[in-house]
């Protein structure tokens, strides 16, 4: 030995002594792991010692393992790594003369392994150790017969070595078989039965052996291994009476063998299929085998006389009445009909004195009817309902099961629209329920009953029907569903609106139950028929209804929002006209649905409830659906700002692509702009300001939007800048807010600043309650100057910008001119000349205002005793006079008159002056 291999057996027997020591599972797993790959290691040297300590390890670690077996606290796996160590320290410590008991230790060992391995599909393996335990039950046996030399002791150790040989070829015989090696197990198995001689009491140990082979194969569908198992195996149990496995795992074996044969090639093993299982038969009689001989015959077209030949025999024998029912089945199903029924007649006839026969009888309408022969099924249903009420009743098990068979069949002519024919098999099963019985499936048969009725559109027995239903099971959303549709066919809306109502009420009781539905029929599903139902019949306003309880109470979100969607749907088609007259609150319910919508949205992303596509289809439609219906109710500006509102917060669960943002962004600034405009007619000054803060909040949401779009670019003549800048110039306007001078920078700063948007500002700047003069005088002159900057000139356009300057400074009420008033006045009136001399087109009305204002500004002047402004004044508004068309002669003598008058007084009031 190596000083390397000493190295490891030192690591393996202390892993060993570990392993022995460690109470966790997982612990134990990873040593006896690591114990494996070391032996492994090891092995592929071919080493050999003699060292007693691993030979007493490989002891103690065998006895651990059986230990914990009995334990059970290992896995099988791990239970045959174990042996596989163990055996492989004691086989290398076994040396070059082994004694007897070591031998019997090694090849126990051996055995043991190997059948461990087998236990756990490790073939391969297993192998190895068997071949081991042949190889030292050679040496065993070689050993004892030199050892020994009188026959007798021959023989014993012969015998008592033989025991051990046949396990190990029955080992090899499972390895071989799974292995697909035939010819190996064959072998080994026929080594086995020649050593039964000697091991008699192993018979039935090989026969159950053989049995499992036959089985294995057959599964496999390898049918000649599988008979040539099954064949040994039945011979093997035959071999001696003493040790037989009994008669009925004789029999067992015999009819697999006949259905081997049968499955095989029935054309060809027919006769030899037969033979088998009559031979089983005879042995052992056993239901199953009656059955497989009819399979056989069926299978092989046996003609109808030999096929009653052999059922009549069957009840020469006392079995049970199931068997004799299961051929009659059988029959049919190969459609032997005449053979069939005759062995059922024959079977009523031999248990008519038997309370079984309730079973029989009920059989054969269901065959009858399978069969379409109703006339005749109806005779022996009628014989029942007879015997039922007059001799003896059926057992609860067989009415349960007559009903059912009923209710198929009248299932079935309905689905085929024979619905008077349904309502009869339906009336039949109602025969077999006493007076005033009250039971669920009572209710429910006359559900169905009052379905036939409903299609019969027998309405007033139908209804009969559908209360008695309600009786039975006063809280079913089945039978108020079926009261709906009776009512609403009849045209009784309150009386269906009544039922509808129950529905919902019953609906909010079984969602909290969770209870299990008929024909997997939810109560969601029967509101959303009752919707449909309501429609078809023309009742638009039950239907509504009906929807509505749909979308409230319904946990399936997708049917939530098609609920929804045909809710919008109808409210919409009747304010097109296609419905009843509108009702005066359609919008207000359309908000209401568009609200709901938005919620459901907000708990379905939350819960994950819709996948994305169809969470954004639902966005897409219901925001489009605010939209539109924000533009067409303009009459109606609160409501068309909810609706604008509606559309933006619907999508904001829409992707946040460049459309979905542009919407967002119309949304907002329409909202805005008709809260501006709901808050400038405003009367109340509290619902006033209210309006204003909400327009503002809406314009800076609308400002996010807007510089997210701007980043994009391609958003040429877009006015939203200047839009957002005059609602918030306003809004903080009539706020009195103090950031109204960031606005207005704002204003300054635009790129492309428009003459209107100062003209607006200018407005906008002294509109009640708003009054910032400073701030118009700015955007006048603004105005003003980008006006004068235009080619061609806009004189009328200036006339007015003008016009407001001079009103600005110079109002109606005025009672005194201050100096520097006075002089920006003036300004303006040259330019207004200059604009007036240069320029065709200043409007004559304008100019006999500037003229009238002149002078009467200098009349001002003139009773403050101002006489050289007022001389200054009412010349200017001589001049002007001069550029009057036709209105000059109107004005022309009375002024000039006044202007010498005014001219008198000043010369004199100079000179009454005294002098300085």
């Amino acid at each position: 030995m190596k000083m390397e291999d000493g190295s490891s057996l030192k690591r393996i027997t202390g892993l060993i002594t570990d392993l022995m020591g460690r109470p966790l599972p997982s612990a134990v797993s990873e040593i006896i792991d690591q114990l494996y790959k070391e032996i492994e290691y090891l092995g592929e040297n071919g080493i050999q010692c003699s060292n007693a300590q691993v030979d007493e390890c490989a002891i103690n670690l065998w006895n651990w393992g059986v230990t914990k077996r009995a334990e059970d606290s290992i896995t099988e796996d791990d239970r045959a790594r174990v042996r596989h160590i163990s055996c492989k320290l004691g086989l290398w410590c076994e040396g070059p003369e082994p004694s007897e008991g070591t031998l019997r230790r090694n090849i126990l060992m051996a055995m043991k392994t190997g059948k461990g391995w087998i236990d756990v599909g490790k073939f391969d393996l297993a192998n190895g150790f068997l071949e081991t335990a042949l190889n030292s039950l050679e040496k065993l046996y070689l050993l004892l017969t030199q050892r020994y030399t009188q026959e007798a002791d021959i023989n014993m150790h012969k015998i008592y070595v033989e025991k051990d040989l046949f396990k190990v070829l029955s080992y090899q015989a499972e390895v071989a078989i799974a292995q697909k090696d035939f010819n190996m197990a064959s072998l080994r198995i026929q080594r086995c039965k020649e050593m039964l001689q000697r091991q008699p009491k192993e018979a039935v140990y090989l026969s159950v052996l053989c049995y499992n082979f036959g089985v294995e194969t057959y599964e496999g569908k390898l049918y000649e291994q599988s008979s040539f198992w099954l064949s040994q195996s039945y011979e093997i149990g035959k071999m001696d009476e003493r040790y037989s496995n009994g008669k009925e795992m004789q029999t067992k074996v015999l009819r697999l063998l006949a259905t081997v044969y049968w499955e095989w090639d029935c054309k060809i093993y027919q006769d030899k299929a037969i033979s088998i299982i009559n031979m089983a038969n005879e042995e052992y009689l056993h239901p199953a085998g009656l059955f497989l001989k009819m399979k056989i015959l069926l299978h092989c077209f046996t003609p109808d006389d030999v096929l009653s030949t052999v059922v009549t025999e069957m009840l020469h024998h006392d079995l049970s009445l199931e068997i004799y029912l299961n051929t009659v089945r059988l029959l049919l199903e190969h459609r032997r009909d005449c053979v069939g029924f005759d062995f059922l007649k024959m079977t009523c006839k031999k248990f008519e004195s038997s309370p079984d026969l309730q079973k029989a009888l009920i059989l054969y309408i269901e065959l009858l009817l399978l069969r379409g022969k109703e006339l005749l099924a109806q005779q022996k249903i009628e014989d029942l309902i007879t015997g039922h009420y007059s001799k003896k009743q059926l057992s609860p098990e067989m009415l349960s099961h007559l009903h059912a068979i009923l209710w198929d069949y009248a299932a079935k002519c309905f689905e085929a629209k024979n619905y008077a024919e349904a309502l009869q098999w339906y009336n039949y099963s109602l025969s077999f329920f006493a007076s005033g019985t009250a039971e669920l499936s009572l209710a429910k048969l006359q559900r169905n009953r009052a379905s036939c009725y409903i299609l019969l559109k027998q309405y007033p027995k139908a209804k009969e029907a559908a209360k008695d239903a309600e009786r039975c099971c006063p809280d079913s959303i089945f039978t108020q569903f079926t009261l709906f549709k009776i009512e609403i066919l009849q045209n009784n809306i309150s009386e269906a609106t009544y039922a509808l109502l129950a529905m919902k009420r019953l609906a909010a009781q079984s969602k909290s139950d969770d209870l299990l539905m008929e024909q997997s029929c939810t109560p969601m599903d029967l509101l959303s028929l009752a919707a449909q139902i309501a429609l078809e019949g023309g009742h638009h306003e039950v239907a509504i209804k009906a929807l509505e309880i749909l979308a409230e109470q319904s946990s399936d979100i997708q049917q939530v929002f098609t609920a929804l969607r045909c809710l919008v749907r109808l409210i919409l088609s009747k304010e097109d006209g296609d419905l009843e007259d509108k009702g005066v609150d359609d919008i207000d319910l359309l908000i209401l649905y568009l609200n709901t919508v938005h919620n459901k949205l907000a708990e379905s992303q939350k819960e994950g409830a819709l996948n994305q596509e169809n969470w954004i289809s639902e966005a897409n439609w219901f925001r489009k659906i605010a939209w539109n219906l924000a533009v067409k109710k303009q009459e109606s500006p609160q409501r068309m700002r909810d609706c604008f509102i509606l559309s933006y917060k619907i999508s904001l669960f829409c992707p946040c692509d460049k459309p979905i943002l542009v919407a967002q962004k119309s949304c907002l600034l329409l909202a805005a702009a008709v809260d501006l405009d709901m808050a400038r007619k405003a009367t109340d000054h509290c619902k006033q300001v209210q309006l204003l803060t909400q327009s503002l909040e809406y314009i800076q949401l609308c400002r996010e939007i807007w510089r997210v779009l701007q980043s994009t670019g391609e958003l040429f003549n877009d006015p939203t800048e200047i839009l957002l800048l005059l609602y918030e110039f306003e809004v903080r306007a009539k706020l009195n807010d103090p950031r109204l001078d960031s606005v207005l920078e704002a204003v300054w700063e635009l790129p492309n600043l428009e003459i209107k948007t100062l003209e607006t500002i200018a407005s906008l700047s002294m509109e009640t309650p708003a009054y910032y003069p400073s701030i118009c005088k700015r955007a006048l002159q603004g105005a003003l100057s980008l006006l004068k900057k235009q080619d061609p000139v806009d004189t009328p356009r200036i006339s007015k910008c003008l016009h407001s300057l001079v009103k600005l400074n110079i109002p109606n009420e005025m009672m005194e001119v201050e100096p520097c008033v006075q002089e920006e006045v003036w300004r303006y009136y040259q330019e207004a000349i200059t604009i007036i001399t240069t320029y065709e087109g200043y409007p004559e009305m304008e100019i006999l205002w500037l003229m009238t204002r002149a002078w009467n500004t200098g009349a001002l002047l003139y009773s403050v005793s101002r006489y050289t402004d007022t001389e200054h004044w009412c010349a200017l508004a001589m001049r002007l006079l001069n550029h009057l068309g036709s209105l000059k002669s109107t004005y022309e003598t009375q002024m000039a008159g006044l202007y010498s008058e005014i001219l008198a007084r000043l010369d004199k009031a100079k000179r009454a002056q005294p002098s300085k």
